[in-house]
């Protein structure tokens, strides 16, 4: 049985992406944080993890794109998740009866508009959606509810009372498969990047220039501060094409030459968007 860790507990839409990517015979792993994951998979204590690197509204994972610089791994595929945000609470618990709702900050702020028709509501974050169904579980009141994915309030045997509260229909979340392997996948069409450049007038412009030169499309193009030195950034970049394509090929040997860091993620096939 293929082991795949993930941040969060049972129930979490992270699962979800699980099942997606390897089927229900996959066994997941839960982990307390991001790191977590990162570390079981280095060790080889799992198979795979599964990893968020962006949602739709609320933009990148920051935590994540720096553990994928920080650590020696290899992103091997991607899947996207429909994140539909439903209101749980407990069996035969009525709507009137509930005064205090958890769930995720984010997933409170993708609910902003549903939760608006009910202002005498407490909101508490808590740190996981699925973790929040698990609350309210364990603490039994009848007034509690909670923010988070069908597959939770499955797990937990709590009912879901309101489905699809999220703002906006066009909510997904987008996963990378991480894995310890000793070269990148041999198949794909996509491929991702990080690198840097030196801190003077042009260098980004001329690095970019390495793809643009060879007519190879970049999907994404992200900054994050490097975390080693002050008021310097590293780029994430997505690309259409496998690493070993000519042009792909050719544009990263040249970016070797114009950064002054260059790491290739992985090569991998690419997912389609749900919807």
């Amino acid at each position: 049985m293929i082991r795949v860790a993930f941040q969060g507990v049972k129930g979490a839409f992270s699962e979800d992406a699980i099942v997606q990517f390897f089927g229900e015979k996959a066994e997941s792993v839960p982990c307390p944080d991001f790191e977590s994951v990162f570390r079981a998979v280095d060790q080889g204590r799992v198979a795979y993890g599964m990893v968020p690197v962006e949602n739709s509204l609320e933009g990148s994972v920051s935590a994540v794109s720096d553990l994928l610089l920080d650590f020696d791994l290899n992103v091997v595929g991607e899947a996207y998740v429909a994140i539909v945000q439903n209101l749980i609470a407990h069996p035969g618990v009525e709507i009137r009866e509930i005064k205090r709702v958890y769930s995720h900050p984010q997933a409170l702020g993708q609910s902003r508009a549903f939760l608006a028709k009910y202002p005498q509501w407490e909101k508490v974050p808590a740190f996981d959606t699925a973790g929040s169904v698990r609350i309210i579980r364990d603490h039994g009141l009848r007034e509690e509810a909670a923010i988070a994915s069908r597959r939770a309030a499955q797990e937990y045997g709590m009912t879901v009372l309101r489905e699809g509260i999220q703002n906006s229909d066009r909510n997904f979340t987008r996963f990378f498969v991480i894995q310890k392997t000793p070269a990148l996948s041999k198949e794909g069409d996509k491929t991702s990047v990080v690198f840097a450049v030196r801190n003077m007038p042009g260098t980004l412009y001329r690095a970019l220039g390495a793809f643009d030169e060879r007519g190879v499309n970049m999907t994404k193009l992200e900054s994050r501060p490097r975390k080693d030195r002050q008021w310097e950034y590293v780029f994430y970049v997505d690309l259409d094409g496998h690493v070993d394509d000519k042009p792909v090929a050719d544009a990263l040997t040249d970016l070797v030459r114009r950064a002054s860091f260059v790491k290739v993620l992985g090569t991998y096939r690419r997912a389609q968007v749900p919807g």
